[in-house]
């Protein structure tokens, strides 16, 4: 292919990868006003699945999306993978109900988690030696471009699109047309619908005469069958620790026992199934290799904090300070658009930079934003926000090409789609178990601070001044009280949720100190193809 359809391919598939970025903020900022008109935040176990199922299905379809990249080629998988993520938000936008909104979002998360990896393989087929790097480090920086425009399209859509007043002035106040296009959160989803269908049609026109090669070769359904039930028994056992109810009929503790375990079973037997199969779900085989298990793993620990920071920062800003859309658009805007510069900044760098300095110097400044988040309070100053976030994202977006390119290069180039799929699965993994924990700790929190406040009729006055104790809970100045003392309650339990996130964070500093790429290496046709250039540079 010339270099200039390359250039023009690369970005057909940095449209895909913007959308998929863009959703998982979109959603973020959304999700204080959907819990509002579908739910409550003594709901928010359940209205967790929004982002919970969405990562599960989001996790579980990357590996097989990345194994079909090998099989059948990247063209009409990328195109399909267009297709349903723009008819789940469609879907998303219609739903009436909690339980109707969770299963469009799975559909949703179905083309979502095959975009990234099968344009990830792609962009890695298309570009070789060091310009590999560079096309990796722009589907890294327009990933996070797509989250950073996230909470500016998601506070514009909720600030600016009133439907239902519009249709009120027609004299239109009820009815089916009201219930599908109000309240103004359902246009968090609608507005992927036309950017969608433009970007199909021109993936479609511009890949008209390529495709990566294709390995005849059979999909794993039962390593797949097995690594859904894992993962998904493990989540949602994390999800219930803490819940004071009975889970299926069975005490909490029981129930969370069984699924964890249940969880772990099932992920040793995906482990074993795979190590029998030529072409697994996803290969066990792959992790033999130091260099490609220490890039998993840095992606892993890194997507925890990822999860920490802009799940921590929404929750932050909606539950301690009371903020708004523009309040979120700017910390998690920081926290976005820092990722995607410095995912492209990593990209730029891989070439003069060894992969371990790189890689060692974004982990230090994504622990140190994290432990700068730590000091939040409910009465600092919104730029304090962005720049510790800012701070965390610079370091985050470091990280990405350095360990792609490593994981990639480990395998070789018949396994681009399944290293790729894996080590992004990886961060995926550490995202979803950070959502996990995040509430489990956040629903129990939040449900043992209700009982105490509306548990007796008394207990609310413990809470708030003394002069104020002879007033009603239904007072103003009373909730006024009781909202100041939540918001200082919330912060200090924010705290150690950061802090928890940069140790993890600097955990992965040591894989970080074998990352390199083994020059000469393709493993593909087991061959030396070119020498060595230099110590973090790339080699064929």
């Amino acid at each position: 292919m010339r270099r200039r359809d390359s250039y023009l391919l690369l970005g057909v598939l940095g449209i895909g990868v913007f959308l998929a970025g863009l959703e998982l903020m979109v959603t973020a900022v959304a999700l204080p006003q959907i819990l509002a008109t579908m739910a409550n935040w003594t709901d928010l176990r359940k209205a967790s699945w929004i982002i919970n199922g969405y990562l599960l299905v989001y996790v579980v379809t990357m590996p097989l999306a990345g194994r079909l990249t090998d099989l059948w080629g990247a063209r009409r998988l990328f195109l399909a993978a267009l297709a349903v993520f723009t008819i789940g938000s469609l879907l998303a936008g219609l739903a009436q109900s909690l339980d109707q909104l969770i299963a469009a979002r799975l559909v949703q998360a179905v083309g979502g988690g095959a975009i990234i990896p099968v344009a990830t393989a792609a962009a890695s087929h298309l570009f070789e030696g060091s310009a590999r790097p560079r096309a990796l480090g722009v589907i890294g920086a327009l990933t996070f471009l797509g989250m950073a425009a996230g909470p500016f399209v998601g506070a514009a859509v909720l600030e600016t699109v009133h439907a239902e007043t519009a249709l009120a002035n027609m004299g239109i106040a009820g009815g089916p047309l009201v219930s599908t296009i109000a309240p103004s959160w359902r246009w968090v989803f609608y507005v992927n619908v036309p950017i969608g269908i433009c970007a199909l049609a021109i993936a479609w026109a511009a890949s008209a005469d390529w495709d990566t090669p294709r390995q005849p070769a059979g999909l794993d359904w039962i390593g797949a069958a097995l690594f859904s039930l894992g993962l998904g028994g493990i989540l949602a056992g994390t999800t219930l620790i803490g819940n004071s109810d009975e889970v299926f009929g069975v005490p909490t503790e029981v129930a969370v026992a069984g699924l964890i375990s249940g969880g772990v079973v099932a992920g040793l037997l995906a482990v074993w199934h795979g190590l029998r199969r030529p072409y697994p779900f996803l290969d066990p085989r792959l992790f033999a290799d130091r260099i490609f298990s220490s890039a998993a793993l840095i992606s892993l620990l890194t997507g925890y904090g990822m999860a920490t920071a802009i799940v921590g920062g929404a929750v932050f800003v909606d539950r301690v300070l009371y903020g708004g859309p523009d309040e979120q658009r700017v910390v998690l805007g920081s926290i976005a658009g820092a990722m995607a510069i410095g995912a492209l900044a990593s990209g730029l760098l891989a070439r003069r930079v060894s992969l371990r300095l790189l890689t060692v110097v974004g982990l230090a400044l994504s622990a140190g934003g994290l432990a700068w988040m730590s000091t939040w309070t409910p009465s600092a100053s919104t730029d304090a926000f962005a720049a510790s976030g800012a701070v965390f994202g610079i370091g985050f977006g470091l990280t990405v090409t350095p360990r792609s390119t490593a994981a990639v290069e480990a395998a070789g180039r018949a396994a681009f789609g399944a290293a790729s799929a894996t080590v992004t699965v990886a961060r995926m993994i550490g995202m979803a178990v950070g959502m996990a924990a995040l509430t489990a700790y956040g629903s129990t929190t939040i449900t043992r601070i209700s009982n105490e406040i509306y548990g007796s009729g008394e207990g609310y006055k413990q809470y708030i001044p003394a002069y104020l104790r002879d007033r009603p809970i239904n007072d103003g100045l009373v909730a006024q009280a009781l909202e100041q003392w939540a918001a200082s309650k919330g912060a200090t339990i924010m705290v150690g949720i950061f802090l928890v996130a940069a140790a993890i964070t600097l955990i992965a500093v040591l894989p970080a100190l074998v990352l390199r790429v083994r020059p000469g290496r393709d493993r593909s046709r087991g061959s030396v193809e070119s020498e060595e250039i230099g110590y973090g540079e790339i080699a064929f």
